[in-house]
């Protein structure tokens, strides 16, 4: 079963420009560890959320595929240093998985 896996972010509104930098070198380790290479990228403009909500989406191929590579993403150190790089710039950071309706 595919699994949409989406993660809502906050920025710091002074921090956009830092955390471009810094999703380049996460799009590199993403493609090391196996991530899809379908990651898309929202910013906010109007709804619910505010212009500084960033959006991030991939497409799994199933759960078992995304418990695999994020396991080995959560034992990788450079994942891990990035990771620890974009938290003061995150204000929060939810998760979400979506089942696809037959």
């Amino acid at each position: 079963m595919k699994v949409l896996h989406r993660q809502i972010q906050h920025i710091r509104p002074d921090k956009w420009a830092e955390l471009e930098e810094i999703d380049k070198r996460f799009n590199a380790v993403e493609r090391r560890l196996g991530f899809p290479a379908n990651k898309r990228r929202y910013r906010c403009y109007f709804g619910t959320h505010d212009i500084n909500t960033l959006i991030v989406e991939y497409e799994w191929e199933s759960l078992a595929a995304m418990e695999t590579v994020m396991e080995s993403a959560m034992a990788d150190s450079e994942w891990q240093a990035l990771s620890a790089e974009v938290t003061p710039i995150l204000q929060d950071n939810q998760m979400e998985l979506y089942a696809p309706l037959p």
